[in-house]
């Protein structure tokens, strides 16, 4: 990262494309902190990997979902580091079982809306002082393929809404944080599955994947390397974006329905 030490939390990231993330900034210069709900064994094997790298570690139990664990993950991880300076909002709930709307139980829907966006407005809030105190911040929302059209998704209608929510969400962070040094993007990974979100590009060549129109499955590494160039300190022009790092997939329209 260029010279300066930064530190970024990224959220859900014992396991999966925020492991491959926290590993991909370690590599890069930066110290991290992990936060995860129920992964405590993973989150203390990447820890230990991290550190072996040369990074400083610090893991965090917090569920996006609850308020006063965010509080306290962004008050342990102040009172360690006195610095966040890259936060990568990677935890969100997702029901893979397809349902309409009707179907949600009252519970399942205030989980996901709060998960994948009330979660996330609140962990910026309170990460944005600390940003503002050096003139300088890196966040990054996750959201899905085409958000920013804010098209319907049957079968996914809360997760989607607050995703959508989430695209407004962040251009207007953008706007008004861009005058103290701070960017604020949102990608949209493809449908990256299991064991694929920790795989290098080069672990899936020659695998082909009839669902994506570039042909191979998506990987990790593909995430983690444009989070890893939007925190880069000459990406400041670079902000208030949603990318589709996709493969070319539609998740609301998928190849298959194309081809039919």
């Amino acid at each position: 990262m260029n010279g300066e030490r930064r530190v970024a939390l990224i959220t859900g990231s014992a396991k999966g494309l925020g492991k491959m993330t926290a590993l991909t900034l370690a590599r890069r210069g930066c110290d991290i902190i992990v936060s995860y709900v129920h992964s405590e064994r993973e989150a203390a094997e990447l820890q230990e990997e991290i550190r072996g790298i040369g990074a400083d570690c610090l893991t965090v139990q917090a569920d996006i979902t609850k308020p006063e664990q965010i509080s306290r993950m962004v008050e342990e991880a102040e009172q360690r580091f006195g610095r966040i300076d890259i936060l990568v909002n990677n935890a969100g709930p997702f029901i893979r079982e397809r349902r309409r709307f009707a179907e949600y139980t009252p519970e399942e829907i205030e989980y996901l809306i709060r998960g994948n966006l009330l979660g996330v407005m609140q962990l910026d809030y309170l990460v944005l002082p600390l940003m503002r105190r050096r003139q300088w911040g890196r966040i990054i929302h996750f959201g899905f393929g085409h958000a920013a059209e804010a098209r319907g998704w049957p079968h996914r209608a809360v997760y989607a809404a607050a995703k959508v929510g989430l695209v407004s969400f962040t251009k207007t962070l953008a706007e008004e944080e861009a005058e103290h040094g701070i960017t604020v993007n949102m990608i949209c990974p493809g449908d990256i599955r299991g064991a694929n979100k920790e795989k290098t590009i080069a672990d899936v060549e020659g695998v082909t994947d009839p669902e994506t129109p570039r042909g191979r499955p998506g990987t990790g590494e593909d995430i983690a390397r444009v989070i890893a160039f939007l925190c880069e300190p000459h990406s400041d022009f670079v902000t208030g974006n949603t990318l589709d790092i996709s493969g070319g997939l539609d998740p609301i329209r998928p190849i298959a329905l194309l081809k039919s």
